[in-house]
């Protein structure tokens, strides 16, 4: 054999032996540029308790990925276990390659994903912690039976300066951007926040010149306003007023949305209320008890709060439904003009 062909057969061997070698490399960089098969932006939540080949197959079921070697090979070549990566929320482009995704699923500094979303958390219309923890529930990682609990624990009412009566004032419907993975602490730290925010210093002044002590208090008494008329804000400033009027008198508030709030989903659908309802004793039932209610009936709009922190400037301790479906009142100051409201309420109401 001449020189010549053991000098070319020697540099194959070389090439040859250099392919073998970086042939893991370059199967990884294939395996890593490899597209993900969803043709729509697709959301995905990472749960981080799963070893990397179960988050794999969730992946595969979910119809994002469709070569799971190809993914475990691209994680087991950037070292990943599942630890490394963010628990949460993903929104995952079509034909994102392995890599970038592996990539995104990777803890940052912040020790969120480095593509990790946030969600949006939204509840109103609650009338107690329990149907707010069932829709925040709907947002986030966190079980309702967690939220409650934690809502209603010992050092959470500590922490917080609140009663188990007076707790659904923390909560001011809106919506708020959170972490998916926020746990049910963390949802109620992020509350106390926005409850601190909104108590300005502006609102606690107009608290005082109402005569309320505590933002609890506007929150209860916003809940029975709100109790009374859910429709028509218009309204608001001057039930607020009218309420106002009957606690400085003091009078009993006698409103009908704290006897129904004892009764608790009994009286739903019942059409013609009784005294015997406004007669169910508890601490709740204004007919029966002073003052305002311990803690709110409801977990009212902010708008109430703030309408009962700058009520309408009047003298009505009364009002009544308008023989009508508009959902107005009439209001009245002294009790004969209330009398003949109601009386005209309830003809209309005996033919209808």
């Amino acid at each position: 054999m001449s020189k010549g062909k053991k000098i070319g057969i020697a540099v194959l061997l070389v090439f040859v032996v250099g392919i073998v070698l970086s042939w893991g490399k370059i199967s990884v960089f294939l395996d890593g540029r490899t597209g993900t098969i969803n043709k729509e932006k697709q959301r995905f939540v990472l749960n981080t308790e799963l070893t990397i080949e179960e988050i794999g197959i969730k992946l595969r079921d979910a119809k994002v990925i469709d070569d799971l070697g190809a993914f475990l090979n691209v994680a087991e070549y950037k070292e990943l276990t599942s630890d490394k990566l963010g628990a949460g929320m993903y929104e995952i482009e079509p034909g994102t390659s392995y890599r970038t995704l592996l990539n995104g699923f990777t803890k940052g500094a912040s020790g969120q994903g480095n593509l990790e979303v946030e969600v949006l958390v939204t509840f109103n219309n609650c009338a107690t912690v329990y149907d707010l923890a069932g829709k925040v529930s709907k947002c986030i990682g966190a079980d309702s039976a967690s939220i409650v609990n934690t809502i209603l624990d010992g050092n959470t009412l500590a922490k917080y300066d609140f009663t188990v009566e007076t707790i659904p004032a923390l909560f001011l419907p809106n919506s708020y951007k959170m972490w998916y993975d926020t746990n049910a602490d963390q949802f109620i730290a992020r509350m106390a926040e926005e409850f601190k925010n909104f108590w300005t210093a502006d609102r606690l002044a107009k608290l005082k010149q109402v005569g309320l002590s505590s933002p609890s208090q506007a929150v209860t008494l916003a809940s029975v306003v709100y109790g009374e008329q859910a429709k028509n804000s218009s309204e608001w400033p001057i039930i607020a007023r009218l309420y106002l009027n009957r606690v400085n008198t003091g009078m009993r508030l006698q409103s009908d949305p704290t006897f129904k709030f004892c009764w608790g989903d009994q009286l739903k659908g019942v059409q013609r209320l009784t005294y015997e309802h406004r007669n169910k004793d508890c601490p709740y039932n204004t007919y029966l008890h002073n003052g305002l209610p311990p803690g709110p009936i409801s977990i009212p709009p902010t708008e109430v709060v703030d309408a009962v922190l700058n009520p309408d400037d009047n003298d009505y301790i009364y009002m009544c439904a308008q023989p009508n479906y508009d959902g107005l009142h009439n209001f009245a100051v002294d009790y004969a003009t209330h009398e003949r409201y109601a009386t005209e309420f309830q003809q209309w109401l005996a033919k209808q």
